[in-house]
């Protein structure tokens, strides 16, 4: 990779809100945390490169000199660098941390970019013909609602469908966020009326 490419990777305090929340609304942006004294951070930028480039236009990388950047190590919590947080919709939705070898970085990306929960859930339901409440709901973008018929559906059934039914709750969840207020709500909710 050229300097230039290098230095237009590069994410401040002051570009974090719109090169990474803003931009992760339109494809995940994965967000390397390093240092330049860091020789496990000089190990996975390369690796972490090309993989991205390998899935060129589906997800983007930047990187936040945690140095430079000490605020944004402590807002998401930076304990250990490298750390790598993948940002969808203005939320982390993935990260790891520590060198990882290059086929584990691929399936972190290839996770990132495989479709989302939503996506999932629409297809599986359509597929099996049941709940086409849930499935209209999410096509029309409600994830309350579907969170909802989810919720209550989970609830009424037992054993190995109880547990798929989960599975697609926590799907959606994923594709929130884990600090979206509807994730928050409806996990809340799931434990009290399960548990």
């Amino acid at each position: 990779m050229h300097a230039e490419e290098v230095e237009e990777m590069n994410v401040t305090t002051e570009s974090f809100e719109g090169d990474v929340l803003s931009r992760s609304h339109e494809l995940p942006v994965v967000v390397d945390f390093w240092a330049a004294w860091c020789g496990p951070c000089r190990m996975l930028g390369p690796v972490l490169e090309h993989e991205v480039e390998e899935r060129a236009n589906q997800l983007e990388l930047v990187k936040v000199d945690v140095d430079a950047n000490p605020e944004l190590g402590r807002r998401y919590q930076v304990q250990g660098i490298p750390a790598v947080k993948a940002f969808r919709n203005g939320e982390v939705v993935a990260e790891f941390v520590g060198a990882q070898p290059p086929a584990a970085v691929a399936r972190f990306l290839d996770e990132l970019i495989g479709p989302g929960g939503a996506e999932r859930i629409v297809a599986e339901l359509a597929a099996s013909g049941e709940l086409s409440e849930v499935v209209d709901a999410l096509e029309r973008n409600d994830q309350e609602r579907a969170l909802q018929l989810l919720l209550d559906a989970t609830v009424e059934a037992e054993g190995s469908e109880r547990e798929r039914l989960l599975a697609l709750t926590v799907g959606l969840f994923g594709d929130l966020g884990n600090e979206h207020p509807l994730t928050m709500r409806y996990r809340r909710e799931l434990a009290a009326r399960l548990y």
